[in-house]
């Protein structure tokens, strides 16, 4: 059964959406479009940057466990590293977070985001987001 996942206003403004599961995480897809334009033709840096963070913070929302209430439980990013493969073409983008790590307080994610093939990512991000309390 997959956990709710819920993305923020900005991450629907933007056109960010749960495309599928894998394994039971979620993996977000989002089309091209004005919203993410960049230099023309391709996908502006800082939004590929907000969706790999809103995809490591939907990782972590899936993650937690099913007697926690995730909607109660805030997440707020710590930190974000962001590694710039090649250029986000005019093209539907996916991503996918994996939590390397989860603690208590604080959990270790990784992300990647990818266009036709996921062994070819166009950017990847470390991030630490930190686990509230009810």
């Amino acid at each position: 059964m997959n956990r709710p996942v819920i993305l923020p206003p900005y991450a629907l403004s933007l056109g960010f959406e749960i495309d599928h599961w894998d394994n039971g995480v979620p993996v977000l897809g989002c089309d091209f479009g004005p919203r993410v334009l960049g230099r023309p033709g391709f996908w502006h840096g800082g939004a590929i940057s907000g969706f790999l963070e809103m995809a490591a913070v939907a990782a972590v929302q899936a993650a937690l466990e099913p007697d926690d209430d995730s909607a109660r439980r805030p997440l707020k990013p710590v930190n974000i590293t962001v590694e710039f493969m090649r250029g986000g073409q005019e093209k539907r983008l996916y991503a996918i977070g994996r939590v390397i790590r989860e603690g208590r307080r604080l959990a270790n994610v990784s992300a990647e985001a990818w266009q036709d093939d996921r062994s070819r990512p166009i950017a990847m991000a470390q991030m630490h987001v930190m686990i509230g309390t009810a």
